[in-house]
C-alpha cells in the first residue's frame, strides 16, 4: 500500500517517534513493505515512518532507487554512534517537496539499529548514505532538515509555504 507522504505543517513530523519493542509481526513486515512501496511511489531514497504519519522509530533507505535490492536497509530503533569529517551538499526531503537546500553533514557516519526481525546490526556509510542516515534519524527526532540550515533561509520556506497554504496548494 502506497501511503501519501505528509508535509511540512503537521505536528507528527516535529514529535519524538515511538521506539519498537516487537519485531517480527505481519503489522510491522507490512509496514516495512509499505514504507518502501510509498518511498520509490515518492521517487526518494529514505522515508521515516513519521512522513506517512506513523511515529514510530522506523526509517527505511535505498540509495540506489530501487535498483539494486542490496542496498535496502531497514533501520528501526536506530543510533548514530559514530561520525567522521563533513560533507556539504544540496538536500532537499520528500514532506518539503520543491524545496532544496546546502546542508552541512557528516561525511562518515556508522549507525546501530534492529532489522525487522529484532536484529542488532551495525553498518558505516559514506556521502550519500552517511546523509541519509542523518537525514532520516533527524525525523524519528522531530527534526526537519531545515533546522541545519540558517534561519532566514528557513524562514523564507515557511513564508513561502504559508502562501502555498492560504492557496489550497500544500495540505
Amino acid at each position: 500500500m502506497i501511503y501519501p507522504i505528509v508535509k511540512y505543517g503537521q505536528p507528527v513530523l516535529e514529535k519524538k517517534a515511538v521506539e519498537i519493542s516487537e519485531f517480527g509481526t505481519t503489522e510491522l513486515l507490512k509496514l516495512v513493505e509499505d514504507m518502501f512501496e510509498s518511498m520509490y511511489a515518492a521517487k526518494g531514497v529514505g522515508l521515516a515512518a513519521p512522513q506517512i504519519g506513523v511515529g514510530k522509530r522506523i526509517a527505511v533507505i535505498d540509495i540506489s532507487s530501487g535498483e539494486d535490492p542490496a542496498q535496502k536497509l531497514v533501520l528501526i530503533n536506530p543510533e548514530i554512534i559514530g561520525t567522521e569529517g563533513a560533507q556539504t551538499g544540496e538536500e532537499g526531503c520528500l514532506s518539503l517537496p520543491t524545496f532544496r537546500e546546502p546542508v552541512t553533514r557528516a561525511q562518515k557516519v556508522t549507525i546501530r539499529a534492529n532489522k525487522a526481525d529484532g536484529e542488532v546490526y551495525e553498518v558505516t556509510g559514506e556521502d550519500l548514505l552517511a546523509r541519509a542516515f542523518q537525514h532520516e534519524t533527524d525525523h524519528l527526532n522531530g527534526t526537519l532538515y531545515i533546522s541545519h540550515i540558517s534561519p532566514l533561509k528557513r524562514d523564507l520556506i515557511r513564508r513561502k509555504i504559508r502562501k502555498l497554504q492560504k492557496a489550497n496548494e500544500w495540505s
